[in-house]
């Protein structure tokens, strides 16, 4: 099991991160939200990316005043990471407190494409 996101799939995650960062700051919370989404989808896989975007969506919830996100992206970030590296994680889960945290989820098609393209099996 790679524990480190591949330089093909890196772009990729970047991305979704910047988008997010884009819609944030202009107010756009839906759209940021899902960046974050997809994102988590992107790299749950690999545990630095995992527990990064855990953390984004903590700071997300925290700067929203959502209570239940803030709690809930906890555990998610204190173990996210740790089930990325043993290889546990459920694919396709999109990372937020509404579910939950083991319940695997199909992946978007063209998040399934930015798989293919990058050489990475899902």
């Amino acid at each position: 099991m790679p524990t480190s996101m591949p330089a093909t799939l890196r772009p990729f995650y970047q991305l979704e991160l910047e988008a997010y960062r884009k819609q944030y700051a202009t107010g756009n919370l839906y759209q940021a939200w899902n960046h974050l989404e997809r994102a988590h989808v992107i790299g749950q896989a690999y545990p630095v990316e995992h527990s990064q975007v855990h953390g984004l969506m903590l700071i997300f919830g925290f700067k929203t005043k959502n209570i239940k996100e803030t709690l809930g992206q906890i555990p998610r970030l204190l173990l996210g990471g740790i089930k990325s590296f043993a290889g546990k994680i459920p694919v396709g889960n999109t990372g937020g407190s509404n579910i939950p945290p083991l319940k695997p989820l199909p992946i978007q098609d063209d998040i399934k494409e930015i798989f293919r393209k990058a050489g990475v099996n899902r």
